[in-house]
């Protein structure tokens, strides 16, 4: 039975002695997931295309108590297998195992709005906005490198048992990066994008299952709307590898009841979460404001 000073926050969801690895962890969620791991007392290694990315996230971004730290992996193109085994080659020669693998890497793919009532214009709109070729690499990078990226870390994530006792037997345990736009009937346009995350957000549920046997969980955070390179394209990152969510662009949309953006700091708490606790396996946890009360969800 616990005693109350086992309920101390830091007991919770401290990350002292805990090893991540976040890709696409140079900016946006990725980067958000790894300031919490790492305000917390863990060690994550970001990694993903863009080396200079990685090097400034490093750079910008000092956790000043707790003994954690964020250090760059790579770069990665997690899209190939070569690439994936080199950087778990490289994770091995300095760890003996990690605790957590967040699964952060996406794009947003091509746009085309549905607005025509028309079948010929519909289909004239969708015809030459899209491509097969576009589908493709959306579906590449935001599931099946999900996939693989998982299965080249799993030997590592299985070794964190035995570090941290019998108890949690779940040793360690995957965050995948989905989206509410795959759990709605709203295309917003990208319907590339909302069915490629739909398919995140299956896939997690079958690694959940499957991979619960490695005594390894798998849950997903299906974010709302959050400041990212993706979400702001025409600015991008500042100096410090961060970006912003206008609130115009909330207002504007009709359906977020929190009327605001999400802060980093509510998705820091998501990730500790899902992180800590053992007995969470297969869950889809929306960080939404409430979207997904108002649009048509799944």
């Amino acid at each position: 039975m616990a005693a109350t000073h086992q309920f101390d926050v830091n007991k919770l969801f401290g990350m002292q002695g805990r090893t991540a690895v976040v890709t696409g962890g140079g900016t946006g969620i990725g980067l958000m997931a790894a300031q919490a791991l790492a305000a917390n007392g863990g060690t994550v290694y970001i990694t993903g295309r863009r080396k200079e990315a990685l090097d400034n996230a490093v750079n910008s971004h000092h956790p000043d108590q707790r003994g954690g730290k964020i250090v760059a992996l790579g770069p990665c193109d997690v899209t190939k297998k070569d690439d994936l085994q080199k950087i778990v080659e490289e994770l091995q020669a300095k760890e003996k195992y990690i605790d957590l693998l967040v699964c952060n890497a996406g794009v947003a793919g091509t746009k085309a709005t549905p607005d025509q009532e028309d079948a010929g214009n519909l289909k004239q709109r969708l015809w030459e906005h899209e491509t097969v070729e576009a589908w493709n690499q959306t579906y590449n990078i935001d599931v099946t490198s999900v996939y693989f990226t998982t299965v080249a870390f799993l030997p590592l994530l299985q070794s964190a048992i035995e570090p941290h006792g019998p108890l949690p037997r779940f040793g360690a345990s995957v965050i995948t990066i989905s989206s509410m736009s795959g759990m709605m009937r709203d295309a917003q346009g990208h319907f590339s994008y909302n069915a490629a995350k739909a398919a995140t957000v299956h896939l997690t549920k079958l690694m959940s299952k499957e991979f619960q046997r490695a005594w390894i969980r798998v849950n997903s955070i299906a974010p709302g709307y959050f400041p990212s390179e993706m979400t702001d394209k025409n600015k991008g990152s500042d100096e410090k590898q961060k970006s912003e969510f206008p609130q115009e662009k909330i207002e504007s949309t009709g359906h977020v009841p929190a009327m605001r953006p999400g802060s980093e700091e509510e998705m820091g708490m998501t990730v500790l979460y899902l992180a800590r606790n053992g007995y969470v396996n297969g869950q889809i946890v929306a960080v939404d404001g409430g979207v997904l009360n108002v649009v048509g969800g799944t």
